[in-house]
């Protein structure tokens, strides 16, 4: 993810964003549970502060990450993580399909995955198309439809279980204007729901027809141990 991004998330409009996803992480996230969980992009920003797993990992090919990789290369074994977060990833990748068919492979069987992306249907995106600013990041994304991304996860046998949208608030470049505008969080998901300037997702994976046997207790802790370990080398 390009540095334009991070810096933008510094900004107003950043910050206003970034704390209604960190909040949102933290309500779907406090319930889901298992040993690995890993956080793909946005390294600056620990999107997993509300999950409880034992071994939580952040991977990216920038740092500060504990695991360096390519999002749709993961160095980690086929069912062999429990929870996977991407906080706009997809929607700033060549090929987002290709990550999500990865995440498909890591995670085991009723493991879930976290999509934070912008809303193509929504006062920003509008923004972005009346002044042109299509230059940087956040600007410069391909937006993908709620629509869109529970087709995908139907594809690859992933179960939707839930979502939100939210920053109702008009892309305001003040803080204070922000602010002024925070009543409509409550009247935006009341009356226009689909509207918020960005969402999040949430999706199960499911294995039709297959009777999940799981591995003992311990031996899963042993798994998620040794995981643990080959991350942690190659992180270093």
């Amino acid at each position: 993810m390009s540095m334009h991004f991070q810096n933008w998330l510094e900004t107003p409009q950043g910050r206003y964003v970034l704390r209604w996803e960190l909040a949102k992480h933290e309500l779907l996230l406090a319930d889901v549970f298992g040993f690995n969980a890993v956080q793909i992009g946005l390294p600056g920003h620990d999107y997993l502060r509300g999950n409880r797993m034992p071994f939580r990992f952040r991977c990216g090919s920038e740092p500060p990450v504990e695991v360096r990789a390519e999002p749709w290369h993961l160095p980690f074994g086929t069912h062999s993580v429990d929870l996977v977060v991407l906080p706009h990833v997809l929607e700033f990748a060549e090929n987002p399909h290709s990550i999500l068919r990865e995440v498909e492979r890591i995670l085991v069987p009723e493991g879930q995955v976290v999509v934070t992306g912008f809303n193509p249907f929504s006062l920003w995106s509008i923004h972005r198309r009346l002044f042109r600013q299509s230059a940087a990041a956040p600007w410069n994304g391909r937006y993908i439809s709620v629509l869109r991304l529970k087709d995908w996860f139907a594809l690859l046998g992933f179960e939707t279980r839930g979502g939100a949208f939210g920053c109702y608030a008009p892309p305001f470049s003040q803080e204070k204007w922000l602010r002024r505008c925070h009543f409509l969080e409550a009247a935006g998901d009341r009356w226009w729901p689909y509207g918020g300037a960005v969402y999040v997702m949430q999706a199960i994976k499911r294995q039709v027809g297959m009777r999940l046997v799981m591995p003992a207790w311990h031996d899963r802790k042993a798994r998620a141990k040794a995981l643990v370990t080959v991350t942690h080398r190659n992180g270093q």
